[in-house]
């Protein structure tokens, strides 16, 4: 299973980003992918999460509303895309995104421990 995170970059405060995960390796499409950061000197926290079958989402709430996650099947392979979009962004944002991938359980779990495929990670920087 491999996971590629991409889209970060320096933008300025209040701009929009999207970032990409390709997921590639998985053998069925029950799997949940999702999308963490990790902040210098702070643990890495959940954003949002999307079951890859039923696209059913769950988001971290204080985000949510300004963070949306949505999926694109390249093909029947389970191959896939995941865009985390990411609206009014502020300095507090600045952090390596991470996408990671989990064996579906049922519900979108948030915690790091669940997911067992982590991609490399993209820097995103905001400036004021």
């Amino acid at each position: 299973v491999q996971l590629q995170a991409s889209g970060g970059g320096l933008v300025q405060a209040g701009g929009s980003l999207r970032l990409s995960c390709e997921v590639s390796g998985f053998t069925s499409e029950y799997y949940d992918i999702a999308w963490f950061r990790q902040s210098p000197g702070k643990e890495r926290e959940f954003l949002a999460g999307v079951g890859w079958n039923d696209g059913r989402t769950a988001y971290r709430d204080p985000v949510e509303g300004r963070v949306f996650i949505s999926r694109y099947n390249a093909d029947s392979n389970a191959n896939s895309t995941v865009y985390l979009q990411i609206n009014n962004l502020t300095p507090e944002d600045t952090a390596i995104y991470f996408c990671a991938a989990a064996v579906q359980v049922g519900i979108i779990y948030k915690d790091v421990a669940t997911y067992g495929y982590w991609g490399q990670g993209t820097l995103v920087t905001v400036s004021s």
